[in-house]
C-alpha cells in the first residue's frame, strides 16, 4: 500500500489535476491499485450509476477504496475522515465534500459541492448512517445529505457493500473485527491486521434504478426509504452469494 500512495503522491504532484473529475479519476486508478496490492477481490452486481448520488450501508475505511476502484466519484463524508491515516490524505486530495455532523448547517454548506459534482456528470457517494458498523445490523439513516441532493432534483440509487474472507486466516480472525472498522479501536492497527489478511472479499450490489420517493421533500420519509432500499439489497447479499454470471471484477 506504501507503494502505491507514494506513486500515486508522485503522479498528483507532477499531473497537478485541477477539476474534481481529474481528481475522482486520481483517486479511482490509486484505489484499483491498492485493492490488488491488498489482494481484495471485488464482485460487483449491478452498474454504479454514472451520474446522480449513490447511498450505501458502511463498514469500513475499506469501502472508501472499494467504491473509488468500481468507478470514478466524489464522496461525501464526515470531517472525521480528513485525519484517518492514509485513508484522509486519499480523500482530500481526491475533492471530497466533508460534513461537520452535528454542526447546524453543515449539511447545507455542503450542498455547493455536491452541486459542482453532479453538475460535472459525477456520482456523488455517501453513506447516510454517518458511522461505521460491525455489519449485523443498519443504524437510521441521516437525512441531511439526502435533503440536500434531493434538493438538487438528482436520482439516488441504492448500493449495499459485504465482506467476506475466503481463506482460513486463523480461528480468532473475523469480519467483524479484522475487516470492518467500527468503534474507538486504533486505526493503524486495525490496517496492519487487514493487510495481513487473506482472501478478503467485497460483494458490492447495486440497485436496479433509483430510489423512487413518495415525498422528496419529506426528509424523514426519504431517509427511511433510502435505507429500506439499502436494507433490501443487504438482505439480498446476504441470503446468497454474488451469482459468477452476474457479477464483474475491479481491473
Amino acid at each position: 500500500m506504501a507503494a502505491c500512495c507514494a506513486r500515486a503522491a508522485i503522479e498528483l504532484l507532477w499531473k497537478r489535476p485541477k477539476t474534481r473529475q481529474a481528481r475522482a479519476e486520481w483517486l479511482h486508478r490509486l484505489c484499483v491499485r491498492i485493492v490488488h496490492a491488498a489482494g481484495i477481490e471485488v464482485e460487483v452486481t449491478g452498474e454504479f450509476p454514472r451520474g446522480g448520488a449513490v447511498v450505501s450501508n458502511h463498514l469500513s475505511y475499506a469501502d472508501i477504496m472499494v467504491f473509488a476502484a468500481i468507478e470514478p466519484c466524489v464522496f461525501v463524508s464526515k470531517i472525521e475522515i480528513e485525519s484517518w491515516p492514509v485513508f484522509g490524505w486519499m480523500t482530500t486530495m481526491a475533492g471530497t465534500v466533508y460534513v461537520a455532523r452535528g454542526q447546524g448547517g453543515s449539511a447545507v454548506r455542503a450542498r455547493d459541492g455536491i452541486r459542482t459534482a453532479l453538475n460535472e456528470g459525477l456520482p456523488v457517494m455517501f453513506f447516510p448512517e454517518g458511522t461505521t458498523t460491525n455489519g449485523s445490523h443498519m443504524l437510521p439513516f441521516r437525512s441531511g445529505l439526502l435533503a440536500q441532493v434531493l434538493a438538487e432534483s438528482a436520482p439516488i440509487t441504492a448500493a449495499c457493500i459485504h465482506y467476506s474472507l475466503c481463506e482460513e486466516n486463523g480461528p480468532s480472525v473475523t469480519v467483524a473485527d479484522d475487516v470492518c472498522y467500527w468503534g474507538d479501536g486504533n486505526m493503524w492497527l486495525h490496517i496492519v491486521r487487514f493487510l495481513a489478511l487473506r482472501g478478503v472479499r467485497a460483494e458490492v450490489r447495486f440497485a436496479e434504478a433509483a430510489i423512487p420517493f413518495l415525498d422528496p421533500e419529506d426528509r424523514k420519509l426519504a431517509a427511511e426509504e433510502a435505507q429500506s432500499a439499502v436494507g433490501a439489497l443487504r438482505t439480498e447479499v446476504l441470503k446468497q452469494a454474488v451469482p459468477e454470471s452476474a457479477s464483474v471484477s475491479v481491473t
